[in-house]
């Protein structure tokens, strides 16, 4: 199961196929794969050996699409970061990976440029711009020039070679690499493929990063299937619509933040997206009233995806009943799912506990944390830490997470990372994040914080001082309320439940006096 191979199998049985649509490009399987395979040659001329580690920081284009196909015919593997990592973030992760080259986008460069010391493992040929020229960087263009467009001399690739570590975290703490093989791309391609029902003339787009591992519930299937796989450089609802009616769009893969957004938009109407099949979201729960407007607007084309890209999913179908809306399904086809009390037993249905699973997309592991990967599988089993429970009828009703993760925008964000950030303000002697219900995103992270006796910040401005110093946008907070001490239950653990109810608390206060 060489993933590489789909390419070459279209180029030859379909190149007049048009396989991929991002701006004004429109290309063809056949020009496609040879783009593909002028990377990878090149790719193999600068040294770049079967599983070298590539670690790529792009915004949405050409640019990262050929990356991810040449890396795979060349068995290399691709280390996608996200580009709302700020310098320090990406230096440790990169430095994590044992990325021996890293692709930049102009916007940040000076990201690069101010943690460059710092990645030793990358030679000075090692860093390639997806942009004009710049000081210390090859160019893309000037990467694959005069390279060959033939295929790739045949490698010895095999289905547990692997093709990509996707970080599940932020980049302080604890680095979790999620190694994913070519064997588990595969099954990407034709699990998701049938379960949205794809075909080969299914179009996709796709206008959220292409660094998230979201992005693959529907490139993957198209490629596998040749269909037509739209990337947009950004979302933008306006630009989506447009989309949708004049490529007749068939499937979309969205986050809550983004559906909410087209929800809202003033140019949108049901005849707009009579051509989609499939309107998919995933990356956090989207609340009822969003999930029954959508279904209002395209009946019977919603689906709802829980799932870990550390590999286990659950699946709310377009086809399922409609009391289950509020569910997020049951597990596919090759899948299984326990859900697990405090005491290790299987808990029945209605009773909360670990949501635990096995199927054929489970990680290698986390890369370097051997550590890590025993406490998340066990037995073969992969251990959520959410919390949640089935009814009667074996569909998943989420309940908590378990490791207080918060879910921002589809993007994971661990409360931990902003608490050691916190924690290095000589100011604050404790801390405590947690997630709150925001409209648009999902979740948003609040600051619990106990000062110093000494202290004279105030809650603005500590607010400003944590948002400098995050790693990641993501990881910002909205807000940060000051106490005299956090919540504690009887082992001295902080409760971030009840911290959680006494903000949500005083929210809806003062919401109801300014009313």
């Amino acid at each position: 199961m060489q993933l590489g191979t789909l390419l070459t199998r279209h180029a030859r049985y379909s190149p007049d196929r048009l396989a991929v649509v991002c701006g004004d490009a429109r290309l063809t399987f056949r020009e496609f794969n040879r783009k593909v395979n002028q990377l990878a040659n090149a790719l193999s001329g600068a040294g770049i050996r079967k599983g070298d580690h590539l670690a790529c920081v792009l915004p949405n284009g050409p640019e990262i699409l050929t990356l991810y196909w040449a890396a795979a015919k060349i068995g290399a593997v691709v280390v996608p970061l996200s580009p709302l990592l700020t310098a320090v973030g990406l230096a440790a992760l990169i430095d994590h990976s044992d990325a021996v080259m890293i692709f930049v986008g102009p916007a940040t460069v000076r990201d690069i440029d101010s943690v460059r010391s710092k990645l030793t493992k990358i030679a000075a040929a090692g860093f390639v711009l997806a942009g004009p020229a710049q000081a210390g960087y090859r160019t893309f263009d000037e990467l694959v020039a005069g390279a060959s467009d033939a295929e790739p001399p045949p490698l010895d690739i095999g289905d547990h070679d692997p093709l990509m570590i996707v970080y599940s975290s932020g980049t302080t703490g604890e680095p979790k690499g999620i190694v994913l093989t070519h064997y588990v791309r595969a099954m990407y391609c034709t699990l998701y493929g049938a379960a949205w029902r794809m075909t080969p003339e299914s179009v996709s787009l796709h206008a959220g990063s292409l660094v998230f591992n979201g992005a693959f519930m529907t490139l993957l299937p198209s490629f596998f299937l040749g269909g037509k796989y739209i990337l947009h450089r950004h979302f933008d609802p306006a630009e989506v619509l447009a989309t949708i009616e004049r490529e007749q769009v068939t499937h979309m893969v969205m986050v809550p933040s983004q559906i909410i957004s087209l929800l809202e938009h003033p140019g949108l109407s049901a005849a707009r997206l009579k051509s989609l099949q499939a309107v998919i979201s995933l990356g956090a729960t989207l609340h009822l009233p969003h999930k029954q407007r959508l279904t209002e607007l395209v009946p019977g084309k919603f689906y709802e995806m829980y799932g870990l890209a550390e590999g286990f999913m659950t699946i709310l179908d377009k086809g399922d009943p409609v009391e289950k809306l509020g569910s997020v399904g049951c597990p596919p086809p090759f899948f299984d799912m326990r859900i697990v009390g405090e005491d290790g037993r299987d808990a029945p249905p209605g009773h909360i506990g670990e949501i635990i699973g096995r199927g054929p997309i489970l990680m290698t592991g986390y890369y370097r944390r051997p550590d890590l990967t025993a406490k998340a599988i066990v037995d073969g089993w992969l251990y959520s830490g959410d919390l949640g429970y089935v009814d009667e009828d074996g569909y998943l009703y989420l309940a908590d997470r378990k490791k207080d993760m918060i879910k921002s925008g589809g993007v994971n964000v661990y409360p931990s990372d902003i608490e050691q950030i916190i924690a290095g303000n000589p100011a604050v002697t404790e801390a405590a994040v947690f997630g709150v219900p925001h409209e648009k995103w999902g979740e948003c992270p609040v600051a619990a914080v106990v000062l110093d006796g000494k202290a004279r910040l105030t809650p603005d401005e500590l607010k400003d001082w944590i948002n400098s110093h995050v790693a990641a946008k993501f990881q910002r907070v909205s807000d940060v309320v000051v106490l005299d001490t956090l919540p504690r239950n009887a082992a001295g653990k902080t409760v971030k439940r009840e911290l959680q109810a006494q903000y949500l608390g005083r929210r809806e206060a003062r919401a109801s006096t300014a009313g």
